[in-house]
């Protein structure tokens, strides 16, 4: 892993304000759900916001595993790891912002609010060139013998 990789990483999470986290539902399928990143340092710890009496929280708790994904103009991160529903007012008051009294029910003291905090051992990632260029590559790998040049991607171990 280079800073440059780790630096692009977190450049897409932080422009990507809505991430959709992925865990294994006690039937064992997939389930997806949208969540509004609250805050992270590192690409290697997230933070969101929750009702502690969710199908989700039950879930991971059950079996830790997730995925976090981020998708948005400026690329792509694929984050997997595990979840831990976390109880801790302190955070949770740190964290509370106008988005999280426009979607959550209560406040930071309600007892049916907390935390979910993925720790991510990889990231992986595409840097989208924008849009024109995206469109360029494409009509080159359409028009001619060279394959079209997409952008950055990696896979970093965090």
């Amino acid at each position: 892993m280079t800073h440059d990789q780790l630096q692009t990483v977190t450049d897409i999470m932080r422009s990507t304000r809505i991430a959709a986290l992925t865990y294994v539902s006690a039937q064992g399928r997939l389930v997806s759900t949208p969540m509004g990143t609250q805050d992270f340092e590192h690409p290697g710890t997230v933070w969101f916001l929750t009702q502690r009496d969710t199908d989700k929280v039950a879930a991971i708790a059950a079996d830790p595993r997730v995925n976090v994904h981020y998708a948005g103009k400026e690329g792509w991160v694929s984050l997997a790891g595990t979840a831990r529903y976390v109880d801790d007012r302190a955070k949770l008051r740190e964290l509370w912002d106008a988005s999280a009294d426009a979607f959550m029910e209560g406040g930071p003291d309600d007892p049916d609010t907390g935390l979910i905090e993925v720790t991510a051992d990889s990231a992986e990632y595409w840097d989208s060139p924008g849009a024109i260029a995206t469109a360029v590559q494409l009509v080159k790998g359409l028009v001619s013998d060279e394959p079209a040049e997409p952008g950055d991607s990696g896979l970093v171990q965090l």
